[in-house]
This record gives structure tokens, C-alpha cells and sequence, in this order.
């Protein structure tokens, strides 16, 4: 399975973006887990500059390519002003042109810190939204709150404690099994 791993956070020490690399680190032989690191550079959605037929922005493309190069979506995002940050709903927003993630299975991590007023849950509600919106294959069983402290995150930018490892991998396993089943159907 290839997984792109998408942040919804642009700071250097996010919590967020550790996790992802988490992930890609204990991700099993089966599982290709990219990470994708062009948010920062996608302009300003224009439904003008996305015009059927017409060439986009060329980190619009790489991200509509990287996109449909997945199998499936995590995304790991913090909450931002109640919702979930300007950024990555950007890039959400440059989805819906090519529909490159309507019926995408797509799951997202919690990993707001247990000091969060709401625990992020106002970033994540707003992301099923915009989810449900583009149709995406939301995988409920692989959407986990797992909560990580900055000192979860050792000196190499991963989480290292064994129990955090373990909730991550299981999430991972449930979006996997998903695609799986999703594969043979499709077989069949």
C-alpha cells in the first residue's frame, strides 16, 4: 500500500509532523509511507487558476500527483482558531478540481496534547466536513486520538514512547486492512 502522509501543521517542531515521521519510521515492509512537504508552497486556492483543461500551478500538480499516486490519506493535524488550519484547508480546497480524493480512503490522527482545552476535536470535526464534502472514503476505525506531549518526542524528531508507537501502528494496520478489503472488492 502507498500512504502519503500529510501534516497540517507548517512549523518546524510540530507535534504533528513528528508523529508522521513516526509513522513512516515503524510502517511495516508492505506499507510505503511518504510523507508530503509541499504545503507551504501550493498559492492561495483560485477556483480561476484551476479551469478545466488548463495547466495548474506546478505545486498543485505535484500535490493532485502525489495524491493520486496514494492508496490512501493519513492526515495529522492541531487545531487552529477552532477549526483546522488555513493551510491544509487550502490544499483540501485544490482537491476538489481534480477530485483526487473523492472515494480516496482517508484517515486522520488526534494527537492534541491532554493539556488541549477541546483535545483538537473542533480542527478534526471541521475536517470530517470538508472530507465529506470532496467525498473521501473516511476510514473510522483508523481515525484515532492519541494524545503526544512534546516530550513524547525524542532527539531524532519521532515519538519514541513504546505506547504511543503501538496506538500509531494500529491506526496504520486499520487504514491498511481497509484498502485491503477495499482491493479485493474491487477484484471480485
Amino acid at each position: 500500500m502507498r500512504l502519503l502522509l500529510v501534516s497540517g501543521s507548517l512549523r518546524d517542531g510540530s507535534t504533528n509532523t513528528a508523529v508522521l515521521r513516526t509513522v513512516q519510521a515503524i510502517a511495516p515492509d508492505a506499507i510505503h509511507a511518504t510523507r508530503y512537504d509541499g504545503m507551504a508552497s501550493l498559492p492561495h486556492f483560485n477556483p480561476d487558476d484551476d479551469r478545466e483543461g488548463e495547466p495548474v500551478h506546478p505545486a498543485v500538480a505535484d500535490l493532485r500527483a502525489a495524491i493520486a499516486g496514494a492508496d490512501a490519506l493519513l492526515i495529522c493535524t492541531p487545531e487552529y482558531a477552532g477549526a483546522l488550519p488555513g493551510a491544509l484547508k487550502n490544499l483540501l480546497e485544490w482537491t476538489v478540481g481534480d477530485a483526487g480524493t473523492y472515494r480516496k480512503p482517508v484517515a486522520w490522527l488526534n494527537v492534541a496534547g491532554p493539556a488541549a482545552p477541546t483535545g483538537a476535536a473542533d480542527a478534526h470535526a471541521s475536517l470530517a466536513k470538508v472530507l465529506g464534502y470532496v467525498g473521501a472514503d473516511v476510514v473510522d476505525a483508523a481515525c484515532a486520538r492519541i494524545p503526544v506531549t512534546r516530550a513524547a518526542i525524542g532527539p531524532e524528531g519521532v515519538v519514541d514512547d513504546p505506547g504511543i508507537r503501538e496506538d500509531l501502528a494500529r491506526a496504520v494496520a486499520a487504514l491498511a486492512a481497509h484498502v485491503a478489503r477495499a482491493d479485493d472488492a474491487d477484484a471480485a
